[in-house]
């Protein structure tokens, strides 16, 4: 199961955006990582490096690498309506990052790892597969015996989850509804979609 495991802050620093949520370092320093940090002088982006930016900041968000992201859109160029928002559905619509949004896992990160160690449910069935694309009225939940597991005891029942109206959240029973996909709109993320678009067309 391929993933991106090295620094976090440093990736955040390189686009200037605190990417994988909160962090106490990237606060302290945020500017470029690098010897000379502010300093250094840089040189004109050109239009490619724009749009690579851009690119690589959306794979790192949500945790996938090359050839996982360039599947996925593909598939979004398959779909009826603009590439970029079907590409971010998509990406809202995979298990880790539902899981990450109900307020099961307090990081997307944290989430593909308890999807893959077997602790999360789908409609009734264990399911390790972080990439798996939810469908719309599929219910997520916590597996029984994995309730009782202090990382999910610590973050389920955050309000997470009540800030997307695309998902429902029962605290009582530690489950989750993914209602639909969310409209571009609704989708928090700081990304120019259009862009990663431009790039993938050439």
């Amino acid at each position: 199961m391929a993933r991106y495991t090295g620094p976090t802050t440093k990736i955040a620093r390189k686009f200037g955006s605190p990417i994988y949520g909160a962090d106490k370092a990237y606060e302290k320093k945020n500017y470029p990582p690098g010897q000379h940090g502010l300093a250094k002088k840089r040189k004109k982006v050109s239009e490619y490096g724009t749009q690579l930016t851009e690119k690589q900041k959306l794979k790192y968000t949500y945790g996938l690498l090359e050839r996982q992201f360039r599947n996925l859109f593909e598939k979004a160029s398959t779909m009826k309506g603009r590439k970029g928002d079907n590409l971010l559905k998509l990406l809202e619509s995979r298990l880790d990052n539902v899981v990450f949004r109900l307020g099961i896992a307090p990081s997307r990160a944290a989430a593909r790892q308890l999807v893959g160690h077997r602790h999360i449910v789908v409609n009734g069935d264990v399911c390790n597969i972080p990439s798996m694309i939810l469908k719309e009225g599929d219910i997520v939940s916590v597996r029984e015996k994995s309730k009782s597991l202090e990382v999910i005891q610590e973050t389920c029942g955050t309000s997470r989850s009540s800030r997307f109206s695309w998902m429902e959240w029962d605290s009582n029973a530690m489950s989750g509804k993914f209602l639909n996909r969310p409209e571009r709109a609704d989708i928090p993320e700081a990304v120019n979609e259009q862009l990663i678009v431009e790039l993938y067309s050439k």
